[in-house]
């Protein structure tokens, strides 16, 4: 009986030793092909940025009249103010070696900011919005979500406050429109917010047969 033991044993060890060997050759591949990537990428020749998909905020369609004595939505206004003179694109799910192999490597630092500016901008809008929604302002703060998710946001929470909205003015129909934006972001929270906006279309299908 110990002898089968053990020369399963002696399999087993020789199994693992191969695995092991075999993950560490592809990790190794994958590094170089990592590192090989890089260096073309560092080595691109600056490119145009004009076919880049550039945001303008319409400050004269969102309602900058409201509640303009609160100290929060002031602080939200100068935001937008400057973010409304800077240039701002949503480069979300774009790896800095994508961005330089498409668009150069000396246009990586003008493309960090202008994303920086877009992540600021979604955030400010999603702040702004949740602060309307909750002074029963829906209208506006739909308008507010309504463009933040035409830049194709990522997150999250707007997609679910803008359901909301709809499911409490009997819009269902726009439920299904943003789970077809939802499905087509470039981003790892796709998948979720999907997820969460089919979670509300079954309940508009069961509020509207009702």
């Amino acid at each position: 009986m110990k002898f089968p033991l053990f020369a399963s044993f002696i399999v087993f060890i020789i199994w693992l030793t191969y695995e092991l060997h075999k993950h560490s050759r592809i990790d190794e591949s994958y590094d170089q092909a990592f590192w090989d990537r890089e260096a073309l990428a560092n080595a691109t020749r600056k490119k145009s940025l004009d076919a880049l998909s550039y945001i303008t905020i319409p400050l004269e369609q969102l309602p900058m009249e409201l509640c303009t004595e609160e100290e929060e939505i002031q602080d939200i206004h100068k935001t937008l103010l400057r973010l409304s003179k800077a240039t701002i694109v949503n480069l979300t799910g774009f790896t800095n070696t994508e961005l330089k192999l498409q668009y150069g490597a000396p246009n990586i630092n003008r493309l960090t900011e202008y994303d920086q500016n877009y992540t600021l901008l979604v955030r400010t809008l999603q702040k702004w919005a949740s602060y309307l929604y909750q002074k029963n302002y829906l209208v506006e703060a739909k308008a507010i979500l309504e463009f933040a998710v035409s830049t194709k946001t990522d997150v999250s929470s707007s997609y679910k406050l803008l359901a909301d909205i709809y499911l409490a003015e009997g819009s269902f129909e726009k439920i299904s429109d943003l789970i077809s934006i939802a499905s087509t972001l470039n981003s790892a929270m796709k998948n979720t917010i999907v997820h969460t906006l089919q979670e509300f279309d079954l309940c508009s299908d069961s509020l509207h047969s009702s």
